[in-house]
């Protein structure tokens, strides 16, 4: 058993697609057309980090309640977690792309840390070796 995808709600899917392959790294596997439960259409994207691994379907917000989510889906806290395996490049290069890091890079007892946001405001760890 195995988690394959987390939805991650965003404003518009294009911005998300480019932040996440062209900034993150991640390989977008599918981009499809689809319909909502009430005929609209929507897309059906979904993007992974490079060798597979759960990936993150790419929804945009629907309607109100789902708009006032994005940014905030996990009400503040770091709810995302970045794994890599050469921290201080992968930081320079987040850094270059005008990612926006909330708190400096750390070493704690698990590695490296470093939180940034995403481009909806979802905050994350980037996390690297010790």
């Amino acid at each position: 058993m195995r988690i394959d995808l987390v939805t991650l709600v965003v404003a518009e899917y294009d911005p998300a697609i480019t932040f996440f392959t062209e900034v993150l790294g991640f390989e977008l596997v599918e981009d499809s057309p689809s319909l909502t439960n009430d005929g609209r259409p929507k897309r059906w994207v979904v993007v992974r980090p490079p060798g597979g691994g759960t990936g993150l379907l790419l929804a945009r917000a629907d309607g109100e309640r789902q708009e006032a989510v994005v940014g905030d889906q996990t009400a503040g806290r770091v709810g995302f977690f970045l794994q890599v395996d050469d921290f201080d490049a992968t930081y320079r290069r987040m850094v270059d792309a005008k990612v926006e890091f909330v708190r400096p890079p750390r070493t704690e007892p698990y590695g490296r840390v470093a939180v940034f946001r995403d481009i909806a405001g979802n905050r994350w760890d980037l996390l690297g070796p010790a």
